[in-house]
């Protein structure tokens, strides 16, 4: 192998120079500040999108104890899961994110977890794409029924579904700049709409249901009769709501600083998540005027499509400011599914840089105009589409979606974090970067191009705050993970070129 010193790299930026001792070369547009990362992330877990789109989930699997109380439950474990990948990210921020730290953290087999996290994390991507667009197309078909009178079909809703990503598709092919600042607005949208909508439904309203009951009561429509089984059903509501904060390690290679913008875009996108979802969900929950077993089966089976927007009309008395509400919930999910095709895409480039997926070259190129990956992006788009087919014929299919967004990503995001050698606090050490050649993507081919080194249990226990790094086994002292490439399945096999500089 050949290797040059690390001074090689003294002519590229801070950021530049880790991204190719992680064994890649810079080749999307860093244009993202620290708050359009976090804004990223803020926007696809996006409290207007998830609370409102899957508020009956919870409704009728659980009640009001499973969508405040649940929100909160879910909201304390997924901190923590955020934290740790947080802690992760400082070390590889990286488009690649997820596998890319699986490969480094596993303690043996590494290509084959970077190969297995991949893949859950690329179709949990694609799905929460299409669950959040598909949700939004909801919404907007609740709007406009309420609005003009359109009428909700399963036709429609598919058909403004289909043309709502495709303008998702064409606002991320514009560049990264355009999504930067349409980000930082959807991030300043959520929080002061949130909070309009809290304070309306405070002010207006007649009657508010008990804090008791808002927080206890119970509700069951699910035909299943174990209470606890019923209350987890309903968590789903939140599980889902809480996907997405990977985005900050996604669009990593194009934050400013991201070796701590992107930590800190995770962490803070959900603790923020939980504090504002908490109040828009209690106050939604608070102001339904119809507290019986038989008022909460007709919430959720209202005509609008959307019980929220029910409890908007019922609670209100006045159709202007419940339409005025919707309408704010609708704007927010459509920053929110925008944000989704922008990190499923840089996701899905840098799976393809690792030639992980059929047709990697084709998804791995960037458009040299743009410095964004427009083929991967509209692959995404495609396969969102593709997903949610089913929709025209079962309103279930929906909730299969969601199912396969939480369980994909969720998955995802949990193997990196205990595939560590465990009582072990791991921070980085000095790698042998290779020779970084202008035409060449470093570690284009495999995942990455430094040397791994083992490190011992005691060595990083001082540096809680910053770094983590892979403690190899013995036997793998020396080896590049880039040599070893991504495992190979069956016909379609993870192949990896070597690209390395000088044979």
């Amino acid at each position: 192998m050949s290797h040059e010193n690390p001074s090689t790299h003294e002519h590229l930026d801070d950021d530049a120079r880790l991204l190719a001792e992680m064994g890649y070369k810079q080749e999307l547009h860093r244009g993202m500040s620290g708050f359009s990362n976090f804004a990223v992330s803020f926007s696809i877990i996006s409290i207007l999108a998830g609370c409102i789109t899957s508020y009956a989930i919870a409704l009728n699997s659980g009640g009001p104890a499973a969508i405040t109380l649940g929100w909160l439950i879910v909201g304390i474990f997924v901190i923590c899961v955020s934290m740790a990948m947080a802690e992760v990210c400082s070390v590889y921020p990286t488009a690649g994110g997820l596998y890319f730290w699986a490969s480094r953290l596993a303690r043996r087999n590494n290509r084959q977890w970077a190969w297995f996290v991949g893949w859950f994390n690329f179709m949990g991507e694609v799905a929460v794409t299409a669950a959040i667009d598909f949700g939004c197309a909801t919404t907007w078909m609740a709007f406009m029924n309420l609005t003009w009178g359109t009428s909700v079909t399963a036709g429609h809703t598919f058909l403004l579904f289909v043309g709502i990503i495709v303008v998702h598709g064409l606002l991320n092919t514009f560049g990264v700049s355009l999504v930067s600042l349409l980000s930082m607005v959807s991030a300043w949208w959520h929080v002061v709409g949130a909070l309009f909508i809290v304070a309306v439904l405070w002010i207006l309203p007649d009657h508010h249901q008990s804090v008791g009951w808002t927080l206890t009561e119970t509700h069951n429509a699910t035909g299943w009769s174990f209470g606890p089984y019923v209350f987890l059903m309903g968590l789903l509501m939140a599980q889902y709501t809480y996907t997405g904060y990977d985005a900050s390690a996604h669009v990593a290679e194009e934050t400013k600083g991201a070796a701590t913008a992107a930590p800190r875009g995770i962490v803070m996108s959900v603790v923020i998540s939980v504090i504002g979802g908490f109040l828009l969900l209690f106050s939604i929950t608070a102001a339904i005027q119809n507290g019986s077993s038989a008022g909460l089966d007709k919430l959720a089976g209202s005509d609008t499509g959307l019980p929220p927007a029910q409890v908007f009309l019922d609670a209100l008395n006045n159709p202007f400011m419940a339409k005025f509400l919707l309408f704010i919930v609708c704007i927010a999910q459509f920053f929110c599914g925008m944000a989704s095709v922008t990190a499923n895409s840089r996701m899905t480039y840098a799976f393809s840089r690792d030639d992980a997926l059929p047709g990697s070259k084709l998804w791995a190129k960037v458009n040299p105009r743009t410095g964004t990956p427009t083929n991967s992006i509209w692959f995404c788009i495609v396969l969102s589409i593709i997903l949610t087919s089913p929709a025209l014929f079962s309103t279930t299919a929906y909730l299969a979606v969601t199912s396969i967004a939480v369980i994909g990503l969720y998955i995802a995001y949990v193997v990196p974090v205990f595939s560590a050698p465990p009582a072990t606090r791991l921070h980085p050490r000095p790698v042998e970067p290779r020779q970084v050649e202008p035409a060449d993507r470093l570690g284009g081919r495999g995942v990455g191009g430094v040397h791994l080194h083992p490190v011992h249990p005691a060595a990083g226990v001082a540096d809680h705050r910053r770094q983590l790094q892979l403690r190899a086994d013995r036997r793998d002292r020396g080896r590049c993970v880039r040599d070893h490439h991504l495992v190979r399945r069956g016909p379609n096999p993870l192949h990896a070129q070597d690209h390395r500089a000088g044979g």
